[in-house]
């Protein structure tokens, strides 16, 4: 069965290609006489239309070997005994006999197919080919419809005259866009076009009968005549300044209209840098390598090189001294977008700690003869300094060594109200030991506080608290100094009124000093506290609020240093919406001393001295009134009577191109008018296309209206008044 449908479908192909190539000729002699008497583009249609008719008449002859044609060839061929029906019935419908007699016929068909394939008509493919190339031949080798000469066609103009306005069969314009850009080569039919700069255009016109003369007439004047060719008449110009043209001819063309040409020209490569992502890099102290890589992007393509730019400052203050160098770097990536890379080495460089270093990349495009250039913005890498790199490390350290420590009034409640209902489960000692834990935490917010009134740190000097929770304020080695802010002994007489020793004896003379502590150098090198009453960050009434805190918070972190926090919590929450009330506080208080400004002179105060006195009138914006010859022009625009003078507007819209918002719109305009003097449409729009052009009036201040009988009596009752 399978070999059955192979034959079958094979005499359908055989029967389309037959088809198909006894109607190619006539489809190619219906194109060729087509280009010939209507041009290019009905010669385009009708080829098109001539293929497509052919495949379908193939396809509809080939389908029309069907099934039965099918039957009818294997009967009549004798293969099939006269039983080909039963090879497409169904099996299951079929007696026994019937059965055998199709597997018989499928092994008669499989041993000997019969030929199935129409056979190539050769006399009728050789006949159509003949005369469809005939015609192809007679079509392009019949002589023009006017072989006249030059002279004879000038010598009738009264002839040619009768015959009518001339138009236009066909149009192509060619494009060759410059080398550089990487266009191909573009033909269209339309004479509208936007080209690269520079690129060379080609045009080819056809009319229904050869003109005298024709030229392209472009808006500023400028003509290019069209020379005839074999029928076409041609004409080439490079194209660099956008422009309006027309074709005239004579005699004149049916219908004239506008063509625009747009040039796009070339814009300069632009490089975006990609790393450092800053303009200004502080290096590590030991940096070695500088990473950089630029992105350079162009409409047309970039250079596969680069120039990368780096100087290299040395020295400081006004000993400083340039070193420039160039490194050449090749790109990768597209060649609309490439990008550069390269690894500086400050050591190659001479780059020291202090110095610093700058990258910019300078790439080119593909522009000829002269390619464009464009450059990054300019890198920076500042190598700090030994002094720079010491007082950082200074800094960290100092931040490592005294670790930020505070905790709040809410959580020292908090705290205390959790080691309440923790009582029973904790040993005597240990509940002793964490409630001091929270009056130490008490009393440092509680000194922290008291930096707002003036206070210092008290007691001796202490090692910088850490993140574990500390179980007291004083060293470990003092177990009977409990540090109660209050003098003992005779160790008072060297302390004031704040507990500090202000020259006489240590408070804890035998504490060794502790590397790091601020409190320690600050005490060793200068004077860190103010008087209480001096203090002026706060007002008074806040200050007092803040007193009353400060002492809910001392009595507070008592209690709870005994290990009783059930009777620190009253002072707990006192000192907490105490605070509180300090925070919602309306204003601070600072003292600070007033400006002191220059004293009046009172001897030209009402003296009527004006020197040196600017004058208070707003400068106004220099701007050039618009000019009269177009204002006159809009206005003769809107009477319909009224006839500009299109010349002085196109001159003037030559001149004034590169200030008009769209010049080619406005030049667009006036040769249209020119074209339709009677066009009322055109007037409008050449009228809107000036109003856009001319300059606005400045604003101006308006002026009061009048005064009434009333007002003016006031007015002069004023005056009246001594």
């Amino acid at each position: 069965m399978n070999t059955l449908q192979h034959a079958w479908q094979r005499a359908r192909r055989r029967r389309a290609l037959i088809t198909l190539l006894l109607c190619l000729p006539w489809a190619l002699a219906a194109t060729v006489l087509a280009l010939r008497l209507a041009g290019f583009d009905i010669a385009c249609v009708v080829g098109t239309i001539s293929l497509l008719v052919c495949a379908a008449f193939a396809t509809a002859r080939a389908r029309q070997l069907d099934r039965q044609w099918l039957l009818r060839q294997l009967d009549g061929s004798g293969a099939s005994e006269d039983s080909a029906d039963l090879l497409f019935a169904d099996a299951a419908t079929l007696n026994p006999l019937q059965r055998r007699q199709r597997a018989h016929v499928l092994a008669t068909l499989e041993r000997a197919m019969p030929e199935l394939r129409p056979r190539w008509p050769r006399g009728a493919l050789a006949l159509c080919w003949i005369a469809g190339l005939a015609i192809v031949v007679l079509a392009v080798g019949w002589p023009r419809s006017s072989p006249v000469s030059a002279p004879a066609r000038t010598a009738a103009p009264g002839s040619m005259a009768a015959a009518g306005p001339l138009h236009l069969q066909s149009t192509r314009l060619r494009i060759d866009a410059p080398a550089y850009t990487g266009q191909a080569t573009l033909t269209q039919n339309a004479l509208d076009a936007k080209v690269a700069a520079d690129s060379r255009l080609s045009w080819s016109l056809r009319f229904d009968r050869a003109p005298d003369k024709a030229w392209l007439q472009f808006h500023d004047g400028r003509r290019l005549p069209l020379s005839e060719h074999e029928g076409q008449w041609q004409a080439q110009d490079v194209a660099r300044t956008p422009v309006l043209y027309r074709v005239v001819s004579e005699p004149a063309l049916a219908e004239t209209r506008l063509h625009r040409l747009d040039v796009v020209a070339d814009r300069a490569p632009s490089v975006r840098v990609l790393e450092p992502a800053a303009s200004l890099v502080l290096g590590t102290p030991g940096q070695r390598q500088w990473a950089l890589r630029f992105e350079a992007s162009d409409d047309y393509g970039v250079a596969a090189q680069a120039t990368l730019s780096i100087t290299t400052t040395q020295g400081s203050g006004e000993n400083i001294t340039f070193v420039k160098r160039s490194v050449t770097l090749a790109g990768s990536g597209e060649a609309t977008a490439r990008r550069f890379a390269h690894t500086l080495d400050l050591a190659a460089l001479g780059a020291q700690p202090g110095n610093d270093v700058i990258a910019q990349l300078e790439v080119r495009d593909n522009h000829a003869p002269t390619p464009q250039t464009g450059r990054s913005s300019s890198v920076i890498l500042r190598l700090p300094s030994a002094e720079v790199a010491l007082g950082a490390e200074l800094e960290g350290r100092i931040k490592k060594t005294l670790p930020a420590y505070f905790r709040s009034q809410r959580q020292i409640i908090i705290d205390a109200e959790a080691l309440i209902r923790q009582r029973r489960s904790l040993a005597a000692e240990d509940f002793v030991k964490r409630s001091d834990a929270i009056g130490v935490d008490q009393r440092i917010l509680r000194l922290r506080y008291g930096q707002f009134l003036g206070e210092e740190s008290e007691g001796a000097p202490k090692p910088p608290p850490t993140s574990d929770l500390p179980t007291s304020d004083t060293p470990t080695t003092d177990h009977h100094d409990h540090d109660d802010d209050h003098d003992h002994g005779a160790d008072a007489g060297a302390h004031d009124a704040h507990g500090h020793d202000h020259g006489g004896k240590p408070a804890n003379a035998d504490t060794p000093p502790v590397f790091g502590s601020a409190t320690d150098v600050l005490s060793e090198y200068g004077h860190t506290h103010d008087h209480a009453e001096a203090a002026t960050l706060l007002d008074p009434q806040t200050r007092a609020t803040l007193k009353a805190a400060l002492d809910q918070m001392w009595s507070a972190e008592g209690e709870l240093r005994q290990g009783r926090p059930e009777q620190a919590l009253p002072f707990a929450y006192k000192a907490l919406g105490l605070i509180k009330q300090v925070q919602q506080a309306e204003r601070i208080y600072l003292a600070r001393v007033g400006p002191e400004l220059p004293p009046i002179d009172e001897g030209r105060r009402l003296g009527g001295d004006r020197a040196g006195l600017a004058s208070r009138e707003l400068p106004l914006a220099a701007r050039t009134p618009p000019d009269p010859a177009i204002v006159e022009a809009w206005q003769r625009l809107g009477d319909d009577n009224g006839a500009p003078d299109l010349d002085a507007l196109a001159a003037w819209q030559q001149r004034n191109a590169a200030y008009l918002p769209d010049a080619l719109d406005l030049a667009a305009a006036i040769e249209q008018l020119r074209i339709e003097p009677g066009c009322h449409d055109c007037r409008q729009r050449l009228r809107a296309q000036l109003w856009r052009a001319l300059q606005r009036p400045l604003p101006q201040a308006m002026r009061r209206s009048a005064t009434d009988a009333m007002g003016q009596r006031y007015l002069d009752a004023l005056e009246a008044q001594p």
